[in-house]
């Protein structure tokens, strides 16, 4: 299977300029015969941290941008994973819609955001493509155990990880390693594919209230730890990668994580009492 990611900057707020660059992204993927390819984080209404700015471009599953995009994209061939500030009733959640041919294959939503004003998502779908199984998660739930964890023990054998990434400068070295080393495990643990698909940040409007870099990173991280493929930094880009997701760690199904959730999980939870 072919996968991918289109590492591009969106601008907040501006839904049909975003748009566009989902069209030009699926063309490309398209061109180069990906099956399955992922957009940033909060892409088609840019990522702000302030409330009443977010609420001014977020919108429903249901509202008329997402029939936009669905008839925009509906021509495509690639199976696409783009995110969005959904509103759903009065509670906004940090979302990536799935969709393939013009349809909406299901979503997710971020179960660590740490935004105040976002909800947290507390269900873990997966999706398929050619027999393939696949899930998603967002940004900083590639930090945690569980959420990839879960996915692969549901049958995912890749997993995408849409990320919104603007980091203070002073910081930005400490969470490029920290990142790698999270995605690296996850990937290793759980014996999957681990598709790190960041933004990257050119110009001065971030959409956010602090000063950062947006420095893109993304790569694709095999069951063994290797990076099979990254984008180039501070710069719009497009990678791709074949995989063979028959292939996987024979002794554990799904790596370690599925003898270890078996063996130790009452005694994490004993801990944990503990712990308080």
């Amino acid at each position: 299977m072919r996968i991918g990611h289109c590492q591009l900057e969106s601008i907040t707020g501006d839904f049909d300029a975003n748009l566009d660059k989902v069209v030009k992204g699926l063309e490309r993927a398209d061109k180069d015969r990906v099956e399955v390819v992922s957009f940033p984080e909060c892409f088609l209404t840019g990522y702000p941290d302030k409330e009443e700015v977010a609420r001014k471009s977020a919108f429903a599953v249901d509202a008329p941008q997402m029939m936009k995009l669905l008839d925009k994209t509906s021509k495509f061939e690639a199976t696409y994973i783009v995110g969005f500030n959904e509103t759903r009733g009065k509670d906004l959640y940090n979302t990536a819609v799935i969709v393939q041919k013009g349809h909406i294959l299901g979503t997710y939503s971020k179960c660590s955001a740490y935004q105040k004003f976002h909800k947290q998502g507390r269900e873990f779908p997966v999706f398929e493509r050619a027999g393939v199984k696949f899930g998603v998660i967002i940004c900083s739930d590639g930090g945690y155990i569980e959420p990839t964890r879960i996915l692969a023990l549901k049958g995912a054998r890749i997993i995408f990880a849409p990320h919104f990434n603007y980091i203070n400068a002073k910081g930005l070295i400490g969470h490029f390693q920290h990142v790698r080393s999270d995605h690296i495990a996850r990937a290793v643990e759980n014996d999957v594919w681990f598709v790190r698909g960041n933004n990257v940040i050119i110009g001065k409007d971030s959409g956010l209230s602090y000063e950062g870099v947006g420095y893109g990173d993304s790569y694709v991280i095999d069951p063994y730890g290797e990076m099979l493929v990254r984008s180039r930094r501070l710069r719009e880009d497009f990678i791709f990668v074949d995989i063979d997701p028959v292939v996987n760690d024979k002794a554990w199904g799904v790596g370690r994580s599925l003898f270890s959730a078996r063996e130790f999980h009452k005694h994490l939870l004993e801990a944990a009492k503990i712990a308080k």
